[in-house]
């Protein structure tokens, strides 16, 4: 096994226990989701906000996990400079900018409850701004890594 195999088996476990993790989580919401309706009754109704993007940011994440597979495949495979490299790399930029406007949905929902129940938001919202800020660095990555396999195809088209 040589070390780039390796590293792309390596990082393709990691992906899939990432989406066991994200597959548990989703399992776990809704009993997370009653017990604290339980808990608050007088909230309750803004769990649903709440579990609209959590089950749309599982989903997107799920989305992109399932494209960063692929792509490792792709690099297995000395693929990494082609069209469907290329395509997986779109989706996990625009699965970013999703999960990014998820969060936003989620900050707003969140700063709303805070005025109506009186509540201090301000530690949700800045993990919820850090996962921004970590979302748009996946974001602006995946952009560096498009632009040379753009030029690469680009080459290649005009010299064939």
């Amino acid at each position: 096994m040589n070390v780039k195999r390796g590293s792309t088996t390596f990082l393709k476990v990691i992906i899939f226990l990432a989406g066991i993790a994200v597959l548990a989580l989703c399992i776990w919401l809704p009993e997370i989701a009653v017990r604290d309706a339980r808990v608050h009754p007088d909230t309750a109704y803004f769990l649903i906000p709440f579990l609209v993007c959590a089950y749309g940011f599982c989903i997107t994440f799920s989305v992109a996990l399932y494209q960063a597979f692929k792509l490792l495949t792709y690099i297995e495979k000395n693929n990494a400079f082609s069209e469907l490299s290329l395509k997986s790399l779109k989706i996990i930029k625009k699965c970013a900018f999703t999960v990014i406007f998820l969060i936003l949905l989620g900050i707003v929902s969140l700063m709303v409850l805070a005025k109506i129940t009186g509540d201090d938001a301000a530690g949700p919202i800045s993990l919820s701004l850090m996962g921004i800020l970590v979302t748009s660095t996946v974001a602006t990555f995946v952009s560096v890594l498009q632009k040379p396999i753009k030029n690469f195809l680009e080459k290649n088209e005009i010299k064939m």
